[in-house]
């Protein structure tokens, strides 16, 4: 019983840390923290998408970030208007509508995603205060 045991954690173990994000083109969603993403910011040509409701954009977001909802009815309509080949930068409050949302984009076909690690929340608190508040 033991043997039968340790094999099936070991299995489980092997499948979590191999197909986790990945797809069969080896494409992922990266999870990067605010200093990454100021950096891929600076250097890469990127969709930056803010995934929270529009109120919460309206109150705060990051600069030239588009507001497409997660939670609306139009959500997929909404991406499949964008470039699959770019890449794209989710982020959302605390980071867990982002990453829903990023697994979607990955099985609609995007070629390089972005999550930001802790959302808005994390940029906030870091040094990398390029937001627009509401005034």
């Amino acid at each position: 019983m033991k043997k039968i045991t340790v094999v099936f954690l070991l299995t489980l173990g092997v499948l979590i840390s191999t197909s986790c994000k990945e797809t069969e083109n080896n494409i992922e969603i990266e999870l990067v923290t605010a200093e990454e993403m100021k950096s891929i910011l600076e250097l890469e040509d990127v969709q930056l998408i803010d995934v929270r409701t529009p109120e919460e954009y309206d109150e705060i977001h990051i600069v030239n970030a588009q507001n497409i909802d997660f939670m609306s009815p139009t959500f997929d309509n909404d991406i499949s208007k964008l470039d699959k080949s770019k890449p794209v930068i989710l982020y959302c409050r605390s980071g867990g509508r982002s990453a829903k949302c990023a697994e979607k984009m990955l099985e609609a076909g995007f070629e390089k995603i972005y999550d930001l690690e802790g959302g808005i929340s994390k940029w906030q608190h870091s040094d990398k205060l390029n937001i627009k508040r509401k005034s």
